[in-house]
């Protein structure tokens, strides 16, 4: 087994040894069939299509493997026909089909990003992500049937593609929420979503602040208007001070109020 398939648990021990990285893989992998809704086997048996996407996710951070598909990846579905007409066998196509689902189906499920750019990028040709689900089906549907013409009859790999293509919805869902919990890739917020979540937060702190002085005022009014003391009509007028330092909008004159006894 190579070593890029094995990983270092962190915080687990003193000296963690590395583990198996495709264990870790099923295991968040069923946690989160579970979590969306989709656990395995519940329309059909798939414990197969389990055993694929473990395998192409550990793919990812071999760059050995990871690199041969890139090199088998289109931009479009002309420029693949174009390379699956040009491919000289029937397994080459396969191939092709193959990686450019899977690329679709990880684009999608693990990172939120079919088109593989930044988001400030310019856009040359802008699909939806109902497009990109649309490839990645019919992909994995000539994929299955290739490798079913390979094998000469329906076999265990052309079974399983057939799987993804009929499922690929629910295998994106299921991805994509082991990527949020458990391999915590999040999406970045933008600037405009952050700078109005620094607002929401200081409004809530904001309101907070004038609550509690609202509530000093109105403890100093209660008890100036009972004792009528140049000190507690001192505090009260100080105490407006403050208010309308963070509330403009608030106007007391306590001129206009008279204490119930005389000083």
């Amino acid at each position: 087994m190579s070593v890029m398939t094995r990983y270092t648990p962190l915080g687990a021990s003193r000296s963690p040894q590395p583990e198996n990285a495709h264990y870790f893989l099923m295991n968040c992998l069923l946690y989160s069939r579970m979590e969306c809704g989709f656990p395995s086997n519940n329309e059909y048996f798939d414990e197969d299509v389990n055993v694929y996407l473990v395998g192409l996710l550990a793919s990812l951070i071999d760059p050995n493997r990871h690199g041969r598909r890139l090199e088998r990846l289109a931009v479009d579905d002309a420029s693949l026909a174009a390379m699956a007409a040009s491919a000289p066998t029937a397994r080459e196509r396969y191939e092709l089909y193959r990686a450019n689902a899977d690329h679709v189906l990880v684009s999608l499920g693990v990172f939120g990003n079919a088109r593989g750019r930044r988001p400030d990028s310019v856009k040359h040709m802008h699909l939806s992500d109902a497009a990109y689900v649309g490839r990645g089906k019919a992909y994995y549907a000539l994929a299955q049937s290739y490798a079913a013409s390979l094998a000469r009859r329906s076999s265990a790999v052309s079974d399983c593609l057939g799987k993804l293509s009929h499922g690929f919805e629910r295998y994106i869902a299921v991805l994509s929420t082991l990527r949020g919990e458990y391999l915590n890739f999040h999406e970045r917020i933008s600037e405009g979503a952050l700078y109005h979540l620094e607002r929401s937060a200081e409004m809530t702190e904001r309101r907070g602040e004038i609550a509690f002085h609202y509530d000093r005022f109105l403890d100093a009014y209660s008890h100036y208007l009972r004792s009528g003391t140049a000190g507690a009509r001192e505090r009260l007028a100080a105490i407006s001070a403050e208010i309308r330092a963070i509330d403009p909008s608030f106007s007391f004159d306590i001129g206009e109020r008279e204490p119930l006894t005389s000083p």
